[in-house]
């Protein structure tokens, strides 16, 4: 007892400080993940890189590519159309489901979005090429479609009482074969130029825009935490220490207007701009150059993100996901339909597919019949990985969209250092398995249910 004292004080001075301030653990955890993944690449792949290590432990850090604003553009808005239907899983896993048909989902939305541009639109209907109305039409089409999929394996699963892993299963082996025979299996393109937009490259805001958003951005990341801080204080609740509260400030100013440079340090190729300037009847002026900029893609999955805490935090459906799926019998009980609530989570499910398959479609500049393949696995890995419980009632939409992060940042890594691809699918069916038994362990450590 006397040798066990002296231990135990800083301990649980430890643990006080960390809720003190509260520190989620589990997120720093995930962050020290993603940053050892991107200093690991970023020394694979530099010239040289072991005997410039040994020479210049700095230097590495300059000539590696995995950290340079090409490959982080180019990582973000690869990363943007699993996110978005991340968000989503959550919700699904929260309330103790699963969607394994999520990449069909994508597929068939992605089916009807380009029969309709492609074909129907300007062809059947004649609204002809490039027309205004093409890509609005297109991208509502999309939408519903991915809707009432969705709805449709709700209504499976709340209301005939079959399980969730049993319709999205088939789900999986149904809708993409449906998107199949839309498309007679051909390819379809080209796309509308404005839906192009939605795709990455393509649609960029340029770098002032990029600078006023990310302004913009800044202030409503300081509204938010002194919001939050006064609304505690009005109703007497502990507070963190006011340099925690500078402290995070700090730290969301730093990511975001970080992610800003990034993204407009990445010029656009110069081959490009003259063509772009050839279009308009003008010579490209020597020396000019223009950046990209902030991605519509991402600021897509950004605005996703957003209105998907607000659900989680601030309504009453969102209130009730979590209430149903940390104990479905007591939620029932007090009165909330949890069939119909299975209904919308779905259906919701099936709008971000649907979502996703405009990103993915425009990144892509056609619909291919293996677009979202596999997309399932990636989309409830970066669930789980993220921290949602697959036990139901515990799932963050910040911790999903760093799970995609980290999962597309360790297929990037490996694909851009000659890794196999059988052997990256090994590595990340370990990664999954190991960032579950970690959460597992974390949950026992804590309390948590698991």
């Amino acid at each position: 007892m006397t040798d066990a004292a002296p231990n135990a004080a800083p301990q649980q001075g430890k643990r006080n400080l960390l809720q003190k301030i509260e520190i989620d653990s589990r997120l720093l955890g995930m962050i020290g993940a993603l940053v050892v993944i991107c200093l690991t690449f970023q020394l694979k792949t530099g010239s040289d890189a072991q005997a410039t290590f040994v020479l210049n432990p700095l230097a590495w850090l300059a000539d590696g590519r995995f950290l340079t604003p090409r490959n982080l553009f180019n990582l973000s808005i690869q990363t943007a159309s699993v996110a978005i239907m991340a968000t989503g899983m959550v919700f699904v896993i929260v309330t103790r489901h699963i969607d394994l048909s999520v990449g069909a989902v994508l597929a068939t939305a992605s089916a009807v979005m380009g029969v309709l541009q492609v074909w129907l639109l300007p062809k059947a209907l004649g609204l002809g090429i490039g027309h205004p109305m093409i890509a609005p039409i297109t991208i509502l089409a999309g939408l519903a479609a991915g809707t009432a999929i969705g709805a449709f394996n709700g209504w499976l699963i709340g209301y005939q009482r079959i399980p969730a892993f049993i319709v999205t299963l088939g789900g999986l082996l149904v809708w993409r074969n449906v998107g199949w025979y839309l498309t007679s299996g051909q390819t379809l393109g080209p796309l509308d130029d404005k839906f192009m937009l939605f795709g990455g490259v393509e649609g960029t805001l340029g770098d002032t825009i990029s600078w006023g958003l990310g302004g913009l951005a800044v202030a409503s990341a300081i509204w938010a935490l002194w919001r939050a801080r006064a609304d505690r204080l009005r109703h007497g609740f502990p507070v963190k220490p006011v340099w925690a509260e500078y402290a995070l400030a700090a730290i969301a100013i730093s990511a975001i207007m970080g992610f800003v440079a990034v993204v407009n340090a990445y010029e656009i190729p110069v081959g490009r701009l003259r063509r772009t300037f050839e279009a308009r009847g003008e010579a490209l002026p020597e020396g000019y150059s223009e950046a990209f900029g902030l991605p519509i893609s991402v600021l897509i999955l950004v605005l996703v993100a957003i209105a998907m805490t607000v659900i989680a935090r601030r309504t009453r459906f969102g209130r009730y996901i979590f209430a149903a799926g940390g104990n479905p019998d007591a939620a029932e009980l007090s009165g909330i339909n949890t069939r119909m609530l299975t209904v919308k989570v779905f259906a919701l499910m099936g709008f971000l597919c649907a979502l996703s398959a405009v990103v993915a479609q425009a990144r892509l500049a056609n619909h291919t019949n293996d677009i979202g393949t596999l997309d399932e696995l990636r989309v409830i890995a970066a669930a789980v990985i993220g921290g949602t419980a697959l036990s139901g009632g515990i799932g963050t939409i910040y911790g999903a969209i760093l799970g995609a992060v980290i999962m597309q940042s360790l297929q990037s890594g490996m694909a851009m250092v000659g890794v196999d691809a059988p052997f990256q699918n090994i590595i990340v069916g370990l990664v999954l398995v190991l960032a579950v038994w970690i959460d597992i362990q974390y949950r026992k450590r804590t309390g948590e249910k698991i």
